[in-house]
Order: C-alpha cells, then sequence, then structure tokens
C-alpha cells in the first residue's frame, strides 16, 4: 500500500510556486503494547466517553468546546473549523533564509519528506534544492497541518528535501534557568586531555542501525518467562549498580583506566592458533 501524503500544496518563493506533497519521514519504534486487566475476572478494562449526571454517551453528541469562562463554552462544528481561512493550509511561504548553525537544536520536532507532486514541478523543485545547497541556508516558513500552524524549516535531503517543524520560541524551556547552578570551574588540562583522548578511541561513524531499544527487547524477554512460568512472580536481577556520585573513583585514574589499552589479553589470542594444530597432530599420531 502506497504511503499517504501528510500534506498536499505548494512551495511559495516570491513569484515562484511548486506543487509538493509531504510524507512522514518517521515511524513508531517497536513497543510493548499493554492492557489494563481486571485481575478477578481477566478481563481487559473499558473506558467510556460519559458526561456526569447522563452517563455514556455517543460519539456523535460530541463536539469541540471552548471554555471561556468557568462552566461555559463556546461549541463549535468540525466543518466550523475546517473553514477557518489560513493561507498556510494550501501554501508554505519562504520567508526568510539562514544559516543551518542558526537555529537551536531544541527547536527542531519532527521530520518529513518533500517530493515534488509532479513531473512539471520537478525541474522547479531541483532548482531550489541546489540553491540551497550551494548557499547553505535553511528555508522557513509556516505551515498549517491537522489543526495546528508550525514554523517550519526546508532543507536538502540526499536527492530531495526534507522540512522539520520547528517549536515556538515560548515552547522551550530556558536552558539558563537549569545550567544557572553550575559553576565557572576550568578544567584540569591533564584531565581534559585524558578526556579528549578517550572521545578519539571511541569516536565512529553513526550508524543508525547499530542502535536498538533494549528495554523493548528486556520486556519481550520477560513477558516470555512469566508465559512459560504460569503465572508466577519473576524478579529480574538488578545486576551491580553503578556507584553514586559520592562514591566515584578518583576522576585521574578512572579516566586513564578508561583509554588504557588490554595488553594482557592480546598475546592469549596470538598464542591459541599456534597450539591447536600441534594438539591435533599429537592426536594423529596416537591414533
Amino acid at each position: 500500500m502506497a504511503a499517504r501524503a501528510y500534506w498536499q500544496g505548494q512551495i511559495r518563493l516570491a513569484l515562484v510556486s511548486i506543487p509538493v506533497e509531504i510524507y512522514s519521514a518517521t515511524k513508531s519504534g517497536a513497543s510493548i503494547a499493554f492492557r489494563q486487566i481486571h485481575e478477578p475476572s481477566g478481563k481487559p478494562i473499558r473506558y467510556e466517553k460519559v458526561v456526569p449526571g447522563i452517563g455514556p454517551v455517543d460519539k456523535d453528541e460530541i463536539l469541540k468546546g471552548f471554555e471561556y469562562e468557568k462552566g461555559s463554552y463556546v461549541l463549535l462544528e468540525p466543518d466550523e473549523i475546517e473553514a477557518v481561512k489560513l493561507e498556510s493550509k494550501k501554501t508554505l511561504e519562504l520567508t526568510q533564509f539562514v544559516d543551518m548553525h542558526e537555529i537551536d537544536v531544541l527547536y527542531y520536532e519532527k521530520p518529513y519528506y518533500v517530493v515534488p507532486a509532479d513531473d512539471l514541478a520537478e525541474e522547479a523543485y531541483v532548482v531550489l534544492r541546489e540553491a540551497l545547497k550551494r548557499t547553505k541556508k535553511v528555508g522557513l516558513g509556516q505551515l498549517a497541518m491537522r489543526g495546528r500552524e508550525y514554523v517550519v524549516s526546508l532543507k536538502p535531503c540526499g536527492r530531495g528535501m526534507v522540512i522539520e517543524t520547528l517549536r515556538y520560541a515560548d515552547e522551550v524551556n530556558r536552558a539558563a534557568n537549569y545550567f544557572r547552578d553550575i559553576g565557572d570551574v576550568k578544567p584540569d588540562p591533564e584531565l581534559l586531555e585524558l578526556a579528549e583522548a578517550l572521545i578519539e578511541k571511541k569516536a565512529a561513524p553513526f550508524k543508525a542501525n547499530e542502535f536498538h531499544d533494549r528495554y523493548v527487547d528486556a520486556l519481550k524477554n520477560l513477558v516470555e518467562k512469566k508465559r512459560k512460568a504460569k503465572g508466577r512472580k519473576i524478579i529480574e536481577d538488578k545486576g551491580e549498580e553503578r556507584p553514586s556520585g559520592s562514591n566515584v573513583i578518583d576522576l585521574m585514574a578512572a579516566l586513564k583506566k578508561s583509554i588504557e589499552k588490554p595488553a594482557a589479553r592480546a598475546p592469549a589470542k596470538k598464542k591459541a592458533p599456534a597450539k591447536a594444530p600441534v594438539r591435533k597432530a599429537a592426536t594423529r599420531k596416537r591414533a
């Protein structure tokens, strides 16, 4: 089944309009879904929409309402909300271009693939993509999707382009509120050098498929054990806990130990292949 476009419209740059379609670039990862169960009966718990003093109500009787004062609501029909005129519902107008590094990582929210809607749009699409690459700029604009208007960035991505929704300024907590108690301490040069060496030792190209959700794996394992145990309670061994802040060993010693190469183990690996033929030869002679 072909993917469904999340949004259809046009990107507008001055007098140029490019018909495009937007598709979600991400999907939900593996997860374990739990249901709430009534233990005595073993049956799942259901939730019903109820009105105080009336009881359960039909879904068709429910409207969206805005509480303008305590207990008083303005009710809105779905078609009234849909009819709200907003140009960004169908048009993403690029109003500003900035360097990529100017947008703090905290503002990025969710990525979407942008593709030309048809063959006629492809030429203008490619021109915009290449212009963004050459200038190393990110386009900014506003886009209305699913009942909300977002600030979005547009940037090249391989043969195509990606839109990323951005958070508004009032949605991001100020870092100063959390970091103000960190003192102006200058790190010890030797400690800093050791830390840099450790980072270099562990440096490698990013490969997303090398990471997976170990918590999901552990839960699947627990579910399987519980199923085989026929309800018997299972408590996994917590293993060795890491030392708390008050018990942390000397930082210098820890860094030095982290970057040391295990010299004692190397010879053992080299000797193992040499011994194997000798044992086999002796076996043949005895035979």
